[in-house]
């Protein structure tokens, strides 16, 4: 009863009406100054500014006519080599030679090309139908090396033709010599272990592509340039001071397509 008698005491009574009535403090209107800044900011970024997706893949350089396996067609003993890696042969010239029961016969490289790999050594014994070597079949011309990257199935449908690709090359450590820089030239379809060997010449790294199913291959065309010691376009002035070489692994991050922030909250 004591505190309702002062109460309505308080109120026939109102003291300090003659003062201003504090609505908020300084550091409250400091605040709210920054939330708007940072508000008006953010909605400048979403309306200007630009996200870039990319997906990255394994790959290998190559030449543009791809390899193939070279297998024995006879079955007896390795006892000559007749060529080594990294030689050029005419379609047809002898690879090696081999004792058969029949006699010494050549084993030729049936559409010649540039010798990437020689799996038999001498004393090496052959059934027929074993691999003997990997040649890649030579460019016409002066044709450049280029990329072909490996994307699960399901990952390559939206890479588009023309996108933006920067290369790590093995051989060329990124920290010191930068990325690679090429195009999209073309999305394949899904191929086969063996398509893949067919094309790589190597039914073992065709294998280590498809592990996780049956991969997309994207073809990228590299940037040239004639001020390089390798002949193409690097992130860094120079790139490394040496040729590149087909068969060397790379891994390649593509860049798609670029998107407002704004275009994900529109239908």
């Amino acid at each position: 009863m004591q505190f309702r008698q002062k109460a309505l005491s308080k109120l026939q009574s109102p003291e300090e009406l003659d003062l201003p009535v504090r609505l908020a403090r300084p550091q409250g209107r400091l605040v709210l100054a920054v939330t708007f800044l940072v508000m008006v900011a953010a909605a400048y970024w979403a309306l200007t500014g630009s996200v870039s997706a990319s997906q990255s893949a394994p790959g290998v350089l190559s030449g543009p006519e791809g390899g193939y396996v070279l297998e024995s067609p006879v079955t007896g003993q390795v006892t000559r080599l007749l060529a080594a890696e990294g030689d050029s042969l005419a379609p047809g010239a002898p690879l090696l030679l081999v004792a058969t029961d029949e006699g010494d016969q050549e084993v030729a490289a049936v559409a010649g090309g540039r010798v990437t790999t020689l799996i038999a050594r001498e004393g090496s014994v052959l059934t027929a139908g074993d691999e003997v070597a990997t040649l890649e079949h030579e460019p016409q011309g002066d044709q450049p090396l280029i990329a072909v990257l490996y994307l699960p199935g399901d990952g390559a449908s939206a890479i588009p033709v023309g996108a933006r690709v920067d290369l790590d090359v093995q051989s060329a450590p990124r920290e010191q010599f930068g990325v690679l820089h090429g195009r999209v030239q073309a999305v394949g379809g899904a191929q086969t272990p063996e398509q893949l060997a067919g094309f790589l010449g190597d039914a073992q790294l065709a294998a280590s592509f498809a592990e996780e199913g049956n991969p997309v291959p994207v073809v990228v065309e590299l940037e040239t340039a004639g001020d390089t010691e390798s002949g193409y376009r690097w992130s860094s002035a120079e790139g490394p001071p040496f040729a590149l070489d087909s068969r060397t692994p790379v891994t390649g991050t593509i860049r798609l397509s670029e998107q407002r922030p704004v275009d994900w909250l529109l239908p």
